[in-house]
């Protein structure tokens, strides 16, 4: 390609060798990148069709796609990614938002009762309690990660999306960042998508995830429960009375997780499909003040 090339001319080439390589989203894809490397919208885009493309945008351009080609997403080399209706910074530290994700806040928002409080573990881009934030002005969260660098792109989305005021964020593992003396913080609702991916299928998984993802937010472990092994365990313990956990599952792993929240002696549990008709997402209710004294027994 030339720098004759006309904007169109210019982003049906690269159309065309995204199909070549067998990326079945190459027309919007090439769209997205080329309008993202001359800082413009989609419909300015179009608009411009006919213009020529300088020799600098298409250099720009030219670095963009040659990622796209190597198995990178759109979202991470844009650096954004939409969820609920608003638009979440990425991070080399961060998964990338799933639309399957958004049942969690539906059934977190329908939950959570007026002026609630809600503790979202392995928060990552911060998209789970910021939509719920956005949506639900009286509720107040605090979300926790491992990852440092992951907290710091939650917090800005926080700023840019006018919750950061509501949403208060912990450096650690799970429950560890946490105080969980008796006048430590309840929450109505414990949220998570943790890793629930089995170690030895990581290597099976499309280059776009297994590359780009952040390893510590697929890897659950051997069985790819450790992380729910983890919050059954604790979740009891900063919850108000009739509180409840929801985490995302992996499609297979719906029967495995509620038996370990049964065990764990929470109530109520069951398993909601997405639209896709797929196991999604563990519902579990805290049984009250004798939760603790109860796993003390086991």
């Amino acid at each position: 390609m030339s720098t004759a090339d006309t904007i169109g001319q210019f982003w049906r080439a690269w159309r065309d060798r995204l199909n070549r390589q067998g990326i079945v989203t190459a027309t919007l894809d090439a769209k997205l990148l080329l309008a993202h490397a001359l800082g413009v919208d989609s419909l300015t885009l179009a608009v411009r069709e006919n213009e020529q493309v300088s020799a600098d945008a298409m250099l720009r351009a030219n670095v963009l796609f040659e990622r796209r080609v190597s198995g990178e997403s759109v979202a991470r080399i844009i650096g954004q990614k939409g969820f609920y209706g608003l638009d979440f910074e990425l991070g080399p530290a961060t998964l990338e938002p799933r639309p399957e994700t958004e049942l969690l806040v539906d059934l977190a928002l329908a939950a959570l009762p007026e002026g609630g409080r809600v503790l979202d573990l392995g928060t990552g881009t911060g998209c789970i309690p910021i939509a719920l934030l956005v949506n639900r002005p009286d509720a107040t969260a605090m979300a926790t990660d491992v990852s440092a660098e992951a907290l710091e792109v939650a917090r800005r989305n926080a700023e840019r999306l006018a919750v950061a005021e509501r949403l208060n964020f912990a450096k650690g593992d799970w429950f560890d960042a946490l105080d969980a003396t008796s006048d430590g913080p309840k929450f109505d609702l414990v949220l998570s998508n943790p890793p629930y991916i089995a170690s030895a299928i990581i290597r099976t998984l499309s280059t776009e995830v297994r590359s780009f993802d952040p390893l510590l937010a697929l890897d659950g472990g051997p069985d790819g429960l450790t992380p729910y092994r983890a919050i059954a365990a604790q979740a009891g313990c900063f919850l108000k009375r009739g509180g409840a956990v929801m985490v995302e599952i992996g499609y297979d792993q719906g029967e495995q997780v509620s038996a370990l929240f049964e065990r764990a002696h929470f109530v109520n549990i069951s398993v909601r499909k997405d639209l896709a008709g797929l196991d999604r997402v563990v519902v579990a209710h805290h049984i009250g003040e004798n939760h603790s004294a109860l796993l003390s027994q086991d």
